[in-house]
């Protein structure tokens, strides 16, 4: 029977095998910063709680970032020794995707990292010290109700909350107990609040609400300032709450998500080798 034939009957498409299982190299997200001669393909991120696209399976983290391991191989041996725990549960699947606000905790080197972006909308693996990997900021995605009326929040981790504070609304932010997976605090929505960008031109900058626009049918637009004055505008979808006020949450990377333009970044790093001379 012909593909066309096949694919009437079955109800999906047969001449296929399901999901995609491979990732070429270059089709790999530039936030993983991957070189293009290492090889023809790329590690599929899993399916997991962030999106193929804005995830970093643990293996580029553990070969290519951290340098715990040389190859595929040896970050088998890494994971499947239940070294590695990914908001403090042991994953060993090496393509389990991290996203942003991750915690990722590697008990025998007592060292602990969150995954945030850079101003140039790369992944940046943070180290944070053990108080602050006891949590995680997650965005409320979604306010419904579940079964039997209880409550529920579900957030950008894939995560659904039952019986949150009845002030929280979409596009706010909870403070998450890893621990007991109870939204311990939360940071409303609104201007005067700093906010960390995840998507778009300004990913990873960072900056304080000013205001936020509604169009009808379109995408709401949201104006942040950052704290050297530069004034931008990003979608709301892309604009993930951080603190109230000017105080953050979770310690921020070096440079505090102040994008420099080129000129500005040329003239530092020229300041900075004619120290070193």
């Amino acid at each position: 029977t012909s593909p066309q034939i096949r694919q009437l009957s079955s109800g999906i498409n047969a001449e296929y095998g399901g999901p995609k299982k491979h990732l070429k190299r270059l089709n790999a997200p530039k936030k993983w910063m991957l070189d293009k001669l290492s090889g023809k393909f790329a590690p599929r991120p899993s399916a997991g709680p962030h999106k193929l696209r804005e995830s970093m399976p643990l293996i580029v983290l553990i070969r290519n970032k951290l340098k715990y391991s040389l190859t595929y191989g040896e970050t088998k041996k890494v994971t499947m020794s239940r070294a590695i725990k990914v908001d403090g549960k042991v994953r060993t699947d090496i393509c389990f995707p991290t996203g942003f606000m991750d915690v990722v905790s590697i008990d025998k080197t007592g060292e602990h990292f969150r995954m945030l972006f850079d101003v140039k909308g790369r992944f940046l693996i943070h180290r944070v010290k053990k108080e602050e990997a006891a949590y995680k900021l997650c965005n409320v995605k979604s306010v419904r109700t579940a079964a039997k009326g209880v409550p529920v929040i579900t957030t950008h981790d894939g995560r659904t909350i039952r019986y949150p504070d009845p002030l929280i609304k979409v596009h706010d932010t909870v403070k998450l107990d890893i621990a007991t997976n109870k939204a311990v605090d939360f940071i409303k929505f609104e201007p005067g609040n700093l906010a960390y960008i995840t998507g778009g031109q300004n990913c990873g900058r960072i900056g304080i609400i000013t205001h936020k626009e509604k169009h009808p049918g379109s995408f709401d637009i949201v104006h942040v300032k950052d704290s050297v004055g530069h004034s931008f505008a990003t979608r709301l979808t892309n604009v993930f709450p951080i603190g109230k006020g000017k105080q953050a949450w979770v310690s921020l990377p070096r440079g505090k998500g102040v994008r420099l333009s080129i000129a500005e970044e040329r003239d530092r790093k020229l300041a900075a080798k004619a120290k070193e001379m």
